[in-house]
């Protein structure tokens, strides 16, 4: 699906939504809807954002993994986050024109999971599902992004962080989201234990939707 935005074409691939409810053919509404983005350079098959849709669509969720305009354009870098948020905003909305009236889920990994945290009160969202969530860029005087994690639950979400436990870019401790997993022996790209995260991510949307 094409999505057009002020910052330029973003797409979304699609899986799961209404099913047939029976002999009448009525078909029932997803209970959810899902949005999910890729990291700064990344792309939306990432093994991670592929563990989440699973665990979407295993639950009766409409699950959009969308690659950003910057991407679309061949970009590796997000630019300006305001820029980006604002882009993020209007994917959303476009999207949530597929499945009206149902509960919002947002998310991503790394970069993408910064927009989700940002954005979440902009969009209505009920909760984030941050991963890979880069807590500190690996350098000794880098800020802490912390306050990002922290305004998607002022603003109202609920946030699930997953982690690898040895990614250089740190760890969100326990208190700084509703639920943090690590994963043992990932790092950042969180490529392995595909079922440890789909796991995660199930258990944890069947207590926000």
């Amino acid at each position: 699906m094409r999505i057009d935005t002020e910052a330029g074409a973003a797409e979304a691939e699609l899986d799961g939504g209404p099913d047939d409810d029976g002999p009448g053919g009525d078909s029932k509404p997803p209970r959810f809807l899902l949005v999910l983005t890729h990291g700064a350079g990344g792309s939306a098959a990432a093994p991670d954002l592929l563990a989440a849709r699973d665990a979407g669509v295993q639950l009766g969720g409409l699950v959009a993994r969308v690659t950003q305009p910057y991407r679309i354009r061949g970009a590796r870098a997000p630019g300006s986050p305001d820029r980006q948020d604002a882009a993020w905003a209007e994917v959303v909305a476009a999207l949530r024109g597929l499945a009206p009236g149902v509960p919002l889920v947002q998310g991503g990994r790394s970069n993408g999971a910064r927009v989700a945290c940002r954005t979440a009160a902009v969009v209505g969202a009920r909760a984030v599902i941050a991963l890979a969530f880069p807590l500190r860029p690996p350098r000794p005087t880098a800020p802490s992004r912390l306050d990002e994690l922290r305004r998607a639950r002022e603003g109202g979400a609920r946030v699930l962080v997953v982690n690898g436990e040895r990614d250089p870019f740190g760890i969100p401790g326990a208190c700084d989201a509703d639920r943090v997993v690590v994963v043992p022996g990932e790092t950042h790209a969180l490529k392995g234990h595909r079922a440890v995260i789909v796991a995660a991510v199930a258990e944890w949307l069947c207590t926000v939707v």
